[in-house]
């Protein structure tokens, strides 16, 4: 009975640890990049400033389309009566009081127009918050992608510095043994000496790709971040041909997105600037108090005269040319994007036929020329010169390795971004 209390208390305790190392886990971003994206769109200000912008903009939709507000006017007619008394505003001590009711009405189609060019607008401001997200989780993904490149890197460089001990221990035994020089002890130690500096170097380099990570998902510069646990899998091949991609950029680039808007909206502008040759309207109707009683309606009708031709062809040669700029634009910014896919199609499958490289036949080469330089040393056939250069030939080819994955995974994000969508 109390070996079973025992143990329901030892299970309790560990379930508590279980739970708190849980918790712990969760409290510390950066083991996942699903955490970290969903973060950043949380928390980043850079994103949130543009969705308010976007919202600000979709909120200037109906405005524009709206009548101008009314006009009221009163008129005192004759304050003094002929003369017969003192000045007065009172309605029913003057001669008369007209009380004018205006309101102005633009041209047949304006209004509408008017509304087309800020919804437009309102698009361009949502496609440049999408633009924004892509930019940061392209940042996002690359710098989570250097933590784990860093991370094999400081692996890659302990796993040679203990390497280089044991060649030491059998420089040293060779030396002892009168069979080397005490050279090689010396060049085994400046090895090592030189993998201590790299590692403080990959640690300086981690820590600032750290802050630079905070940074985005606006957290305290040194605030703690989970190791990550792996990397993204590269999407098949079929997902990677250059067409069909080519397509989805053309619909879905957050940046072509913007440029169509502006065309949309240039042209709205354009077709406004020519129903500009129409006159607006202002309408009114006029009751007239004549003592206490109202006794005589009117009507009124306003229309401005749009004389000034020649100020109008020139606003429309300009909307005409803004029109021109904006599809110039765009068709500038497509090749751009089609060119950067382009780039980065070629870039990732470099780096995937690298990657392949290295594990297939580059590191099991230079696993065989080092065990076959380490037996031939410790047999005093080779110079310890050139089994430093076979370890060398492990630690490029590992070095090889986990650099194409780097290349690879950054390349992803960038045809993300492009996209304005994952693969």
């Amino acid at each position: 009975m109390q070996y079973r209390l025992h143990a329901g208390v030892i299970a309790a305790l560990l379930a508590m640890v279980a739970s708190a190392s849980a918790l712990a886990s969760e409290a510390v971003p950066g083991t996942s990049l699903e955490g970290l994206l969903s973060l950043a769109k949380e928390s980043n200000p850079e994103y949130a400033s543009m969705r308010f912008e976007a919202q600000a903009a979709a909120e200037r939709v109906a405005p524009a389309g709206a009548l101008p507000d009314p006009k009221f006017r009163t008129e005192w007619m004759d304050i003094t009566k002929m003369g017969e008394q003192n000045p007065t505003l009172l309605p029913a001590n003057v001669g008369s009081t007209r009380y004018t009711l205006m309101q102005d009405i633009p041209w047949f189609g304006k209004r509408d127009l008017k509304r087309g060019i800020a919804q437009f607008e309102a698009d361009g401001s949502q496609g440049k918050a999408l633009g924004t997200w892509s930019e940061l989780a392209a940042r996002i993904k690359t710098a989570q992608a250097q933590r784990y490149y860093l991370r094999g890197n400081e692996t890659l460089t302990r796993e040679i510095l203990d390497l280089m001990a044991r060649l030491e221990q059998v420089a040293q035994s060779r030396y002892a043994g009168g069979l080397t020089a005490q050279q090689d002890v010396i060049r085994a130690q400046v090895e090592q000496t030189n993998m201590r500096n790299e590692l403080v170097a990959l640690e300086s380099e981690s820590l600032q790709v750290d802050a630079r990570l905070n940074a985005l998902l606006a957290r305290p510069a040194t605030a703690a971040l989970a190791p990550p646990e792996s990397l993204r899998p590269l999407p098949a091949q079929a997902q990677l041909d250059s067409a069909v991609l080519e397509q989805r950029v053309r619909s879905r680039n957050p940046q072509l997105f913007v440029e169509e808007a502006r065309i949309q909206s240039a042209e709205k502008n354009r077709d406004l600037t020519y129903r500009n040759r129409y006159p607006d309207f202002t309408l009114g109707i006029s009751p007239t108090q004549t003592q206490t009683s109202v006794k005589e309606w009117g009507l009124m009708l306003e229309v401005n005269i749009p004389l000034q031709q020649s100020s109008r062809r020139a606003m429309e040669r300009e909307a005409e040319a803004m029109l021109s700029a904006a599809r110039s634009r765009k068709e500038a910014a497509a090749n751009q994007v089609l060119a950067e896919l382009a780039q980065n199609l070629v870039a990732i499958e470099a780096a995937r036929r690298t990657e392949a490289l290295a594990m297939s036949s580059l590191l099991p080469q230079a696993q065989l020329t080092f065990s076959s330089a380490l037996a031939s040393y410790e047999n005093g056939k080779l110079d310890f010169a050139t089994l430093l250069d076979a370890q060398r030939q492990i630690r490029q080819a590992k070095q090889s390795q986990i650099k194409a994955q780097l290349e690879a995974q950054m390349r992803l994000a960038e045809i993300e971004k492009l996209l304005g969508e994952e693969l």
